[in-house]
């Protein structure tokens, strides 16, 4: 992240360094062309539409989970979206249709569903399944789509007698911030489970979790293993890395409210709430990068960390900095763009932090504040 005065920056603040997210997207798109594969930009992890039309000119695109994402695709990205959800929605599914390019079905009775919708749709949309090659390598079970019984992709048995008819890809979505040398573990389960489908298809999307854009990522390995794959079985390539676009490019900016001290337990209250404005805190759980901070350390000013919202656990365990915190103080977590701001929610009523951009020639654009309507509308 970048070094600079935040004292400037308005708390809270989602804060997102634009000369950061080219270094990503630039990073991306050489692998993209030199594996000669699609990378699109995944929303569920970064749908922050005012930057779009700098992700545009890098990638081909987005992924959709919904209805809003397609059509944020179509208006924002001006392009249609591969969409994939675990079960569309009966009245939404004709509007999905206008907005996509690609359709990947969860399960073969989704399939049989909407096929017909879909043949029938006056502009061509691309027919896929999401299968599951049964291995992945993620420390958190809540976050493994490859868990015995998982209600995501199709497993191998449903699938030993071929494709139905009007299938043209193949979709698999097993990673979670992991390397090429884990995706290579993947595609040798998906040959060897699926192995006889492959000629049948035109496309395979290989889905997210490529932390491509992590400085210890072996970017040379990837494009090599994904040119092996599509030259062996002739297929057009698709990757959805969301994390990858926006890693480590920006930050959240908050203000330290007051510090209370109860049983020798220091706590610094933030004018953010981790159930709000940081969930993956408290559900994974993730424990964020601060500038400046450490893990819990003797002899140093050591504190926890809470939120503004009335809930108890709205809070996250010890950091030690390396002098007193007091009111006034920024405390800036690290690494806030992706994932952080797709699920926050507004609890308690509390307001969802400012989004802006610092620009490569150092200018601070605030893009939205928030307010009372937002908060208001949400309910009624």
């Amino acid at each position: 992240m970048n070094l600079f005065d935040f004292n400037h920056i308005q708390s809270p603040t989602f804060l997102l360094e634009e000369d950061l997210l080219i270094k990503n997207l630039k990073k991306l798109h050489q692998v993209k062309v030199d594996a000669d594969a699609q990378i699109i930009l995944a929303f569920k992890a970064f749908a922050m539409w005012p930057v779009f039309n700098r992700i545009s000119k890098y990638l081909d695109g987005a992924t959709a989970s919904s209805l809003n994402e397609a059509r944020l695709c179509f208006e924002e990205m001006n392009t249609l979206s591969h969409t994939y959800s675990p079960a569309f929605l009966p009245h939404e599914f004709n509007e999905i249709l206008q907005y996509s390019s690609h359709i990947t079905f969860n399960s073969l009775s989704q399939f049989e569903t909407y096929k017909g919708t879909v043949l029938n749709n006056i502009r061509p949309v691309s027919m896929g399944l999401r299968i599951n090659p049964e291995y992945a390598e993620i420390e958190t079970d809540l976050y493994n789509p490859s868990a015995k019984g998982s209600r995501l992709g199709i497993d191998k048995d449903q699938l030993k007698n071929g494709l139905p008819q009007g299938i043209e890809g193949l979709h698999f979505h097993v990673l979670c911030e992991n390397n090429s040398f884990v995706l290579e573990k993947v595609l040798e389960r998906v040959e060897l489970h699926f192995g006889h489908l492959l000629p049948l298809i035109k496309w395979i999307n290989f889905g997210g979790g490529h932390l491509i854009t992590h400085k210890d990522y072996d970017v040379n390995h990837l494009i090599q293993l994904l040119k092996h794959f599509k030259e062996k079985h002739n297929l057009n390539i698709i990757l959805e890395p969301g994390s990858a676009i926006a890693w480590d490019s920006g930050c959240l900016v908050s203000t330290v409210l007051d510090i209370v001290d109860n049983h020798g337990i220091k706590t610094a209250l933030l004018d953010i709430s981790f159930t709000c404005h940081q969930p993956d805190t408290l559900e994974m759980p993730y424990r964020p990068k601060i500038l400046g901070a450490t893990d819990p350390r003797p002899n140093q000013p050591t504190y926890r960390l809470g939120g503004v919202s009335c809930l108890a656990g709205d809070r996250i365990d010890e950091y030690s900095f390396d002098k007193p915190l007091k009111v006034g103080d920024k405390v800036i977590f690290e690494d806030m763009m992706h994932y952080t701001m797709v699920k926050t929610n507004m609890f308690n009523g509390v307001s969802h932090p400012n989004i802006a951009i610092r620009r490569q020639d150092g200018k601070i654009d605030y893009i939205r504040r928030f307010g009372y309507d937002d908060f208001k509308s949400r309910l009624g």
